[in-house]
This record gives C-alpha cells, sequence and structure tokens, in this order.
C-alpha cells in the first residue's frame, strides 16, 4: 500500500494551501483517512480525520480553519487550510486505518509533505 501526498510548499501567513493524499495498493476498504503533523521538537498530533461516511473530526483549535474531505471512488484525502499561521509549519502527514483484499485491518502512513507558513 502506498500513500502519495501532495500540495504542500511555503505560504505567507493568511494564505491558503490545499493537500492531497491518494492511497493505491491491495486495500479492500479504507475506513479512516487522516491527516496528522509534527513540527520540529514536537509530537505528531491529529490535524482532521474522516471515516468511510463523511463523518469528520478534528481538534479544538483547528475547527473552521481546516476542512478534511474524500473521495472514496478515488481513495483520495484532501485538507484545505485556510488563514494558515506561522505555528501550522510542519510536515504533514497522511494515515488510513483500512482493510486489505486479504480482509486484515492495517494502518498505513504517507511521507509526509512540508507546509511552511513564513513572510
Amino acid at each position: 500500500v502506498q500513500l502519495q501526498a501532495s500540495g504542500g510548499g511555503l505560504v505567507q501567513p493568511g494564505g491558503s494551501l490545499r493537500l492531497s493524499c491518494v492511497a493505491s495498493g491491495s486495500i479492500f476498504g479504507i475506513n479512516v483517512m487522516g491527516w496528522y503533523r509534527q513540527a520540529p521538537g514536537k509530537q505528531r498530533e491529529l490535524v482532521a480525520d474522516i471515516n468511510s461516511g463523511g463523518y469528520t473530526n478534528y481538534p479544538d483549535s483547528e475547527k473552521g480553519r481546516f476542512t478534511i474531505s474524500r473521495d472514496n471512488a478515488k481513495n483520495t484525502v484532501y485538507l484545505q487550510m485556510n488563514s494558515l499561521k506561522p505555528e501550522d509549519t510542519a510536515v504533514y502527514y497522511c494515515n488510513i486505518r483500512a482493510i486489505n483484499e486479504f480482509r486484515f485491518a492495517f494502518t498505513s502512513w504517507g511521507h509526509g509533505t512540508q507546509v511552511t507558513v513564513s513572510s
């Protein structure tokens, strides 16, 4: 299973970015797709996740600025980030909790995409 993330980059404070992550490989179904981030010297933290029914979960600190969505037909998850702040600077990782073709549950992580918010 591979997770290919894209959309990171350098943006000024107040700007927006849209991250995408495509999952491919031996996947029967994806229960939850999510985005996590890790800033230098800090632990990895949840940014948002979304289940197969479209139910979303955000930490209180991100509500209103970030929007997660998914396209089940394309095994793709998106993260729209608005009003970005310097403290949003981090490596952003996509994550899935899924079932493979043998009906075993597994978790997989992407390699991460750098988001830098700076003037």
